[in-house]
Order: structure tokens, then sequence, then C-alpha cells
């Protein structure tokens, strides 16, 4: 019934009562204040928020109290430290629960309820962009870019945080190398999560319990090599997620940037992976305020084509 109303009348309603608005409250915690206020109109004497929440004159249940609590610690400036101060990552990874974690690692699903709690609502989260596995007989590797969207501490302004990550035979466990692109999609979105919370640790989904270090030197003993940096070799997918991503941020038309130089590309396929390297340096010097020509603006979602 209440679920419909704005944050500002519910508000109005809980000062219409009488009651303190909670500070930094989320709006379904106002809503369950409301429906309790109204339910008990005439018993409803008055509430008061001192160090935590009296929500009621009567004892609340255990129930009731836990979530109280786990509110107001959450919300509670007073005890709520900097997201720059040395204190922060420690008070983030006591809210996770112990079925939240893996050997101190917290996983995507508690990543992202956690990410509620102190961030605010999420009110987009998804893939992107995903560049699927291509061999279809074998585990390939996949890349996916994902995008989470906050409601930034409930207060009306959305944050946007991306990031991308890949999955291949050699950074996976075998049991999650058969289904690649959403492995890569969890691992992207654990990723985007923890730099919104700014966490220090990795998610336990892109920990492996295989010798990476092992298997990628071995990798590269099996292909012909001089050992020099291959000038001449093709963009990597990574440099071709990373131009696009960039791309997408700033408005850009990827055709047009890549072009706009003395090499000329029918596909992004055909840079070579030096010249991908100055691109990405061209892109990052936009990102921080170099002045972007009129002539390569306006982004293309369908540029691949």
């Amino acid at each position: 019934m209440y679920s419909n109303k704005t944050i500002k009348e519910l508000k109005q309603i809980l000062e219409e009562h009488n009651c303190a608005v909670p500070n930094g409250a989320k709006k379904k915690d106002l809503v369950e204040l409301v429906e309790a206020i109204m339910s008990k109109d005439e018993d409803f004497v008055t509430m008061q928020i001192e160090n935590e929440f009296d929500i009621f004159e009567e004892t609340p249940t255990q129930e009731e109290a836990a979530v109280i609590k786990e509110v107001v610690g959450s919300n509670n400036e007073e005890n709520r430290p900097s997201m720059f101060s040395d204190e922060w990552n420690e008070y983030v990874m006591a809210h996770f629960h112990t079925n939240e974690l893996i050997d101190g690692n917290p996983i995507c699903a508690g990543l992202r309820r956690v990410a509620e709690l102190l961030l605010g609502d999420i009110v987009e989260s998804g893939p992107e962009q995903v560049f699927p596995a291509t061999d279809g007989l074998a585990p390939d590797r996949a890349t996916v870019i994902f995008k989470v969207v906050f409601d930034w501490m409930n207060t009306g302004q959305q944050r946007v945080f991306k990031e991308v990550a890949d999955v291949w035979h050699g950074n996976t466990d075998d049991l999650f190398c058969a289904h690649p692109v959403a492995t890569a999609s969890t691992r992207a979105e654990g990723r985007a999560l923890r730099k919104a919370l700014k966490l220090r640790c990795l998610a336990a989904e892109e920990l492996a319990k295989k010798d990476i270090v092992n298997i990628v030197q071995e990798s590269v003993k099996q292909v012909p090599t001089s050992g020099d940096y291959q000038l001449n070799a093709g963009i990597s997918s990574q440099q071709i997620a990373f131009v696009d991503q960039k791309c997408n941020q700033l408005d850009i038309d990827v055709m047009a940037f890549i072009n706009m130089g003395n090499g000329k590309y029918n596909d992004i396929s055909n840079v070579t992976k030096d010249n991908a390297k100055k691109m990405i340096k061209v892109l990052n010097n936009y990102q921080n305020g170099e002045e972007i020509p009129e002539s390569i603006k306006n982004y293309k979602i369908n540029w691949r084509q």
C-alpha cells in the first residue's frame, strides 16, 4: 500500500506521527516503519532514535531487533568511517555473513547484498558487452563487461561502475570452464561491486585452485617466439574490449577513432597490438580532460557491423 509512495511522502507520514526519520534508511525500511505505525495507530505513541533505534514502546522481537541493528549499524554516520580511511575495508568486511565468505574472500551474492546495504539500491545490473567463446568444441576464452548502477546512498543520484573479466582454462577451475560466459559475468560483477565498495580483497569467484602461473608459463612455451615483444602482433581481445568500453564511456565513434591517424582500418582486428597501445593511451588522455575532436564523437553501438 505504501510502497508506491515516494521517500519524501514516507518521511512526511513519519513526521506527522512524531516519529524521527532514520538517517540514511532505505525506502523499503521507511515503508516497513510506516506500515507498522499505521497498523498500530492507536497504540503507537512515539519513536526515538538515540544511538540505536527504539522503534516501538514495546520490546521488539528478536528478528525485528536483528533487522534494526543491521540498518542502524550500516547507516549510523557516527559509526561509519570514511570510504577513504584505513578503517573502511575492515568496516565493509564486517558486514558479510560467514556463509558469504570463502577463505576470507566474499562471494558475488554477498558483495551484492552488502553493496546495497552500504551504498544504496542497485537500480540496474547486467552484462553490458559479451565476447563469447569462439570454439564450440572445447573450452575457450570468454570476456564480459559488467555494469552496475546504484541509487547512490538512496539520494536519487546514480553512480555507475563497470568492470571486465575473462575466463579460460588457464585461470578457471574445470567445473566452471564449461560455462565461460556465465562465469566471466559473475567475475566481472564481483569486480564491479568490490570496486564500488573500495575493497582491497578479491572476490571468491576470481580465484581458482589451479596453478595459474605454471599453466601460463607452459602455454607460453608452446608458442614459438623469440622472447621479444611482437610489435606486429594483432590487437588482443582485451584491448578491443577496453577501446570499446572507453569509446562508449566518452561517446566516441570507435571506427572514426581508430582511423583518425595515418593507419586506415576496415576492421579493428587489423590493428596491431602496438598501435592499440597507442590508441589506448590517447583514450586515457581524453578521459583525463584532453579535448575530443568533434569528428570522432557519437558512439555507435553497432560499430562492429
